[in-house]
């Protein structure tokens, strides 16, 4: 297969000048392999710990495999190595300026962050590689990516037989990588929850309606909302409230990273189905949204992402700010072709809440990301942009 080249290239390439080791994780079949393999392939000694031989040599020999393996080595899926985690300490505590050394990879975010923080904190970069980003698909795709999704897999199979795949992926998922990470107990159960959060996605999240509706306990529903975190299948964005107003709302806004999981578990197999159904605008606004993330993480940006919302209907689907470059992008996100000043009229009060000594302060700019043209002058401090060119966003 064709190597399609990822965003995160150049930023790993810097983080490994300034690191004596570097974390990748992502969620399985996002490329992170792959794309170690192409980029060094013929510099550093790749070694998977899915190898159980390779464990059992750790295990039994950790001086011997440290002294085979000490120079410029891929660690793939680390976190089930934890006894590598001393001894990676040592060897970098032993040579702390040989930057760019080990290369540690995962599919569990959870996992491999515990063993970080205990064993390598300070020693060690964290990136995050996700499915493809809108920008790195080849063009012919990008119009199928919000129903068909975005990994790499997927696009290198042309989008052929992707509800096979999907079935495939998350029985899989649930196999393997949920028993890993913890004890979930009735799995049918954990499998209804991601089937009801990908009916309610753009929205905030409730867990007590959830607990309810599958008749658990809340802190079950809060546990497997932690796991489908770690393991990259959903993010929470949290509510701003810094300054907004006194009545915020406070509970988190849920999103899977990827539309095309998102189609699976909801039944949509076809864009026509998408388009005339309740989902339309939930699924446009969750694919924005995680579009927007991947291009923060992927290009190792400070950005950080709130929704706004009070109980007197004031509310912004997305707000990104960067307190360093003191920007901040106020977005409204609609499934349509045709802009109007109304989809302006929420991003213009919360403006108006903000002090005018604050205002001076951040640049500030008002943004409707929609499915028709580019209008970069449609108003003063007021944008449209199509989803084509989100990278103006930033």
């Amino acid at each position: 297969m064709e190597y399609i080249p990822r965003h995160i290239e150049k930023t790993l390439r810097e983080y490994l000048k300034i690191f004596p080791a570097v974390s990748l994780t992502g969620p399985r079949q996002s490329g992170k392999s792959t794309t170690l393999q192409e980029m060094f392939g013929d510099k550093y000694v790749y070694v998977t710990f899915d190898d159980p031989l390779t464990i059992d040599y750790l295990t039994q020999d950790p001086k011997g495999f440290m002294n085979k393996y000490g120079n410029k080595v891929i660690f793939d899926e680390a976190q089930k190595a934890p006894l590598l985690f001393n001894y990676l300490k040592m060897a970098i505590d032993n040579d702390r300026h040989n930057y760019g050394n080990f290369i540690l990879t995962g599919s569990s975010q959870f996992t491999l962050i515990k063993q970080i923080t205990e064993s390598l904190a300070g020693r060690i970069g964290s990136l995050s590689l996700l499915p493809f980003h809108l920008y790195e698909l080849p063009e012919r795709w990008r119009k199928d990516q919000i129903l068909k999704g975005s990994y790499p897999e997927l696009v290198h199979l042309k989008y052929e037989n992707t509800y096979q795949w999907y079935g495939a992926y998350i029985n899989h998922y649930i196999e393997r990588d949920v028993r890993n990470i913890s004890n979930v107990g009735n799995l049918s159960d954990f499998q209804r929850l991601v089937k009801l959060l990908a009916a309610r996605v753009s929205q905030e999240l409730n867990t007590a309606a959830l607990a309810n509706d599958i008749g658990v306990t809340v802190r079950t529903v809060q546990n497997w909302i932690s796991i489908l975190e770690a393991s990259y299948i959903i993010f929470l964005v949290p509510s701003y409230h810094k300054n907004l107003g006194k009545r915020i709302v406070k509970r988190p806004k849920l999103y899977f990273y990827d539309t095309g999981l998102v189609c699976y578990f909801t039944g949509i197999e076809d864009k026509t189905v998408l388009h005339k159904g309740p989902l339309d605008g939930p699924i446009f606004e969750n694919y924005i949204v995680a579009e927007i993330k991947k291009w923060i993480l992927h290009h190792g940006l400070k950005d950080q992402l709130f929704y706004f919302r009070t109980n007197l209907g004031i509310e912004v689907d997305l707000i990104i700010e960067n307190l360093t470059k003191n920007f901040s992008r106020l977005i409204e996100i609609k499934s349509t072709e045709t802009p109007k000043p109304a989809m302006f009229k929420s991003l213009l009060k919360v403006e108006e809440l903000e002090s005018q000594k604050q205002r001076r302060k951040m640049q500030i700019r008002d943004i409707l990301i929609y499915r028709g043209e580019t209008i970069l002058n449609y108003r003063e401090g007021c944008q449209c942009l199509n989803y084509f060119d989100m990278d103006k966003v930033f």
